[in-house]
């Protein structure tokens, strides 16, 4: 009974799958598995565009990032409809984190703004003491 039930599983193509990224059309792969989540889009808890930002690629990492409940995976299985072809999912790139500026060019900057935090309510102070002073008719 398994291998049958192995064998009536469809199998889908990556370039397939990923043709599927609208709101009225829309199918996820996660943990090797395709679902199409069209009639969920409006019930979806985190909205449409959480879904729509997960097409055109494996959601396993999304998915799974977010902590989904026991009841949120068993309700999955209503969406299921085969298996994507693993070996059609191009390979990831390694994640390169974004260029920060040097640290250098930043702490001149961020001297000058401290030092103006500190000047600039000693001289509004200072100015608020002397004004009546200047301004007394003797």
């Amino acid at each position: 009974f398994e291998a049958e039930s192995m064998a009536d599983k469809k199998v889908y193509l990556f370039d397939e799958v990923v043709k599927h990224n609208k709101t009225k059309d829309c199918w996820l792969i996660i943990s090797g598995k395709v679902y199409d989540v069209t009639s969920f889009m409006d019930d979806h808890p985190g909205g449409d565009e959480v879904l729509l930002s997960s097409t055109g690629k494996d959601a396993t990492h999304d998915f799974e990032d977010v902590g989904h409940t026991d009841d949120a995976k068993d309700m999955m299985e209503k969406y299921y409809i085969g298996e994507i072809d693993a070996s059609t999912i191009p390979e990831k790139l390694g994640y390169i984190a974004p260029q920060k500026a040097p640290s250098n060019l930043d702490t001149t900057s961020n001297f000058v703004i401290k030092i103006l935090q500190f000047l600039v309510p000693i001289l509004i102070l200072a100015l608020a003491l002397a004004v009546p002073q200047f301004t007394k008719k003797k």
